[in-house]
């Protein structure tokens, strides 16, 4: 049986890399919409795409970082101010794109504006410290992409959600992680609807990277801010040792894992909108490809034991 087993296995990938490297014609000709264009993977990707020719609709949430990329792109590039928490927004930005692409619709849209803030124990937290972080990652997303649907049956095109290994692997309270686990069913069931219409649908899942949202010092400042705030009883369970151990555990992973690389998620990203057979998951990264994702098909007892092996225990754990 391994006789055929290992040809059957090089043929597979032998023809994935020949289907992967066909590309998309006309792309000089194709509209691509990003959300969070100020810094990160979507100011990068804007750049990158831009030099490939596409035209790029990078929306930013500030003036001053609409300005600044406008100065660093092409003539082409063209920006628009989102914040993509609020509807009134979202409509504006979408009446904005269909003005320009006309009937030639919309050929991408990547949906990466995201934030991170609090990672904390979620006994911590409020539901209003939810409501902050899916407002932008998920609710946002999804207004988005409802909004943009038209235009991307008019040119079946593509949509590229950024979600996160933290989408499979829950390690963290806060509202991050059941964001990015609703970015992916939100795709899961976007993907099978517009099927039918031409329209494909990618996620990107990356591990640690280096950008603003995972700023060393501003998360240190979200959890120390909650433990202050937390009830007596709170404190008493959990103790100061805990406290002190999470706050040196996330500084060295921030400090750390982080890769500086974040081509090796634009590049998802860039591959998704050009290839003609693009994939359905892309992980971005080593540590997503080779640890974080495999680690999510493993049992759940076992994950458990592997996540949480080295973290601070409560001073009231039995």
């Amino acid at each position: 049986m391994w006789i055929y087993l290992v040809p059957a296995v090089i043929l597979y990938f032998v023809i994935r890399f020949y289907r992967e490297r066909q590309t998309v014609e006309n792309l000089g000709e194709k509209y691509v919409f990003i959300t969070g264009c100020d810094s990160g993977f979507g100011n990068q990707v804007a750049k990158q795409l831009d030099i490939q020719g596409l035209r790029v609709l990078a929306a930013c949430l500030t003036q001053e970082g609409a300005e600044e990329l406008e100065r660093l792109t092409s003539d082409r590039l063209k920006t628009t101010i989102l914040d993509v928490t609020s509807t009134e927004s979202v409509k504006a930005a979408s009446e904005w794109v269909k003005g320009i692409v006309g009937n030639k619709g919309l050929w991408g849209l990547v949906n990466n504006a995201g934030i991170l803030r609090t990672t904390c124990p979620n006994e911590w937290l409020t539901k209003e410290d939810f409501e902050k972080v899916l407002n932008v990652n998920l609710l946002g997303l999804i207004d988005v992409t409802l909004q943009m649907l038209p235009l991307l049956r008019k040119a079946k095109g593509r949509v590229v959600n950024v979600a996160s290994i933290l989408g499979r692997l829950s390690f963290y309270g806060g509202g991050y992680c059941p964001s990015k686990y609703g970015v992916e069913a939100f795709s899961d069931s976007l993907r099978r609807e517009l099927s039918p219409f031409g329209v494909k649908v990618s996620v990107i899942e990356p591990g640690y990277f280096k950008t603003p949202m995972t700023n060393v010092q501003d998360t240190l400042n979200y959890l120390e801010n909650h433990w202050i705030s937390v009830t007596q009883e709170i404190k008493d369970s959990y103790g100061q040792t805990y406290f002190t151990n999470l706050y040196k555990l996330l500084r060295e992973d921030l400090t750390s894992r982080c890769n500086t690389n974040l081509f090796l998620v634009t590049d998802c990203m860039e591959h998704a909108l050009t290839s003609k057979h693009p994939r359905t998951r892309y992980s971005a990264g080593w540590d997503a490809q080779f640890f974080f994702i495999p680690l999510s098909y493993l049992p759940t007892a076992l994950m458990d034991l592997i996540l949480t092996w080295s973290s601070p225990k409560p001073a009231h754990a039995i």
